[in-house]
């Protein structure tokens, strides 16, 4: 049974940072597309940044500059740096990713940014 499970998220305030994490089971990862998506309420979900198998990046406009993300093939994972939070960055975040032509989701993790 193939299985991403997410972590890191939480409640920050606003100019703060988390580190969400995300580690696949069940099938190899390594070569192929892994990334993060999010769900605000009330708003569809949307992709926030992903990753190559061969490392390229791609990431929504409104986080260049302040999320970076990175995986680790020999654990099979992905994280997401996300800095200088918003309150617009709100929402659920969901791990991504794709083997044997395969897309899997995570069950997602909330992040909330506040004061």
């Amino acid at each position: 049974q193939v299985q991403l499970v997410e972590s890191g998220g939480g409640l920050v305030q606003p100019g703060g940072s988390l580190r969400l994490s995300c580690v696949a089971s069940g099938s190899d990862f390594s070569g192929e597309i892994m990334g993060w998506y999010r769900q605000a309420p009330g708003k569809s979900r949307e992709l926030v940044a992903l990753v190559t198998g061969g490392g390229a990046t791609n990431y929504l406009d409104s986080v260049k500059g302040r999320f970076m993300i990175s995986r680790d093939n020999g654990k099979n994972a992905v994280y997401l740096e996300m800095n200088s939070l918003k309150p617009e960055d709100s929402a659920v975040y969901y791990c991504y990713g794709i083997s044997d032509l395969q897309p899997y989701w995570g069950q997602g993790t909330q992040v909330t940014v506040s004061s």
